[in-house]
């Protein structure tokens, strides 16, 4: 007995191990959702406190229909009234005459409230319908807040219990909470910023992400091309799965050969509004919701240059302010990016092999569903490190894509465009074939 149980002690350990790895990014380590807890006041059967949630992931977002925040009461809490936020349902208040609570639930789940609520109703980071934006493309815009006024709880620091059991859906599911902890109380600057005041009692539960929990497969796939080579690498077949999924062909009357259900877009909005949350993909090979394709496009003396498109074929979504990020090794030395914003992802000192990439404000920070305007594209110039620079291996291609913080199912390395062996494409190369090529155009003209 003694061999099986050290068997089965080791496999649980290594279940642990797992577990814990698949929360943890190795682009962003200390990336995390931080639900903070500052009780502001007490009242005659309670409390009154301010819940702050706090997105430090540099490059993963909380988009519509956005977050939900779930515990379990420690005693028999109620929720007598909120501000910035509501609870999804009242449960069975039937014991209370007089005033009724705002919810008795046990297991409280809270939503965002929507923009233009009366402003009785907000408070400071509400009401953007649950919406917070990446730490590192929008600080500003990473944090959210609500104010719960609980009732049948402890009135002062020792008789208060913390809640438990805290979940976090950022829409769907993917992210695990710990257990709330006490910590020192938060401190506030007063606006003119002469005198500063605590909270009562403040706690901390802290969430990390995991693309496995969140679902089976990517939700992304990558695609090459290269100006030295004709092939063109696809995402791989039913990179994102294809089981139990259905698309549409829009205009097109030819089905492809992908596995699922097939139908033409207008039979797909015939069905109305079910399965209104699920996606409504277009029928492609892989089956991805998005696909980003690097191209490498030019080669200067010192420079090269690489074009980078997104297209959504989701008919369901529009991603709004959207995030790319990117590894590999010159994208430490970024000339200029054309149509998106750039920030360097700086994980681990002085490496600085990671781009974020977002979309310009008002220009296309919005990729739009599945169509013929579901995509958006830029070009980044890089200057060459002769040490490192080479189009052999693949090496002009990324490492790792992210889309939206999930990341991407990548090309098998031995499909990447490869370097034809009579044709080196060096700058003086490059040169002569194109004037090369001009001068025949101008023969041409001439005849």
């Amino acid at each position: 007995m003694e061999p099986r149980c050290s068997v089965l002690v080791l496999a649980l350990a290594l279940a642990a191990t797992l577990s814990i790895a698949a929360a943890y990014d190795p682009l962003d380590p200390n990336g995390n959702i931080t639900i903070k807890w500052d009780i502001m006041s007490w009242t005659p059967d309670g409390y009154v406190a301010v819940v702050t949630i706090n997105n430090f992931q540099m490059y993963r977002q909380i988009m519509a229909p956005g977050w939900t925040v779930g515990w379990t009461w420690a005693k028999k809490e109620v929720i007598w009234s909120m501000v910035g936020a509501q609870a999804t349902e009242q449960g069975d208040c039937s014991r209370f005459k007089g005033n009724i609570p705002h919810c008795c639930k046990r297991t409280p789940a809270v939503v965002d409230l929507l923009p233009g609520v009366p402003y009785n109703q907000q408070i400071a980071n509400c009401c953007r319908g649950g919406v917070i934006s990446a730490y590192g493309q929008d600080p500003g815009a990473a944090v959210a807040s609500f104010q719960v006024s609980v009732g049948q709880a402890g009135t002062t620091n020792r008789t208060v219990k913390v809640p438990k059991n805290f979940t976090l859906l950022g829409p769907g599911p993917g992210y695990t909470c710990g257990p709330a902890k006490i910590v020192p109380s938060t401190v506030f600057l007063t606006p003119d910023r002469r005198r500063k005041t605590q909270a009562l009692m403040t706690w901390n539960v802290t969430c990390t992400y995991s693309q496995h929990l969140a679902s089976k497969y990517p939700s992304c796939c990558v695609s090459f091309s290269s100006f030295y080579n004709d092939t063109i690498v696809p995402c791989a077949k039913c990179a994102c799965g294809c089981e139990h999924k259905t698309c549409v062909q829009g205009d097109s009357k030819r089905p492809l050969a992908v596995t699922g259900k097939h139908e033409h877009a207008h039979a797909a909005a015939a069905r109305g509004h079910r399965d209104k949350e699920a996606p409504l993909l277009q029928c492609t090979t892989h089956m991805c919701p998005v696909r980003v394709h690097w191209h490498v496009k030019l080669n200067y003396k010192e420079y090269w240059r690489a074009k980078i498109a997104i297209t959504n074929f989701n008919y369901r979504m529009n991603y709004t302010q959207w995030t790319l990020v990117a590894q590999h090794p010159n994208l430490d030395n970024i000339t200029e990016v054309f149509s998106f914003d750039y920030k360097p992802v700086v994980a681990y000192g002085s490496i600085n092999d990671t781009a974020m990439f977002y979309g310009l404000k008002y220009f296309n920070d919005h990729l739009m569903q599945a169509g013929p305007y579901g995509n958006v594209q830029s070009e980044v110039l890089m200057r060459k490190d002769a040490s490192t620079f080479t189009f052999r291996q693949g090496w002009a291609f990324p490492r790792k894509v992210y889309f939206n913080g999930d990341e991407c199912q990548m090309p098998p390395p031995d499909a990447y465009p490869y370097l034809p062996n009579a044709a080196l494409p060096t700058p003086a190369a490059s040169l002569g074939a194109a004037v090369v090529a001009v001068m025949a155009f101008l023969v041409l003209v001439m005849v």
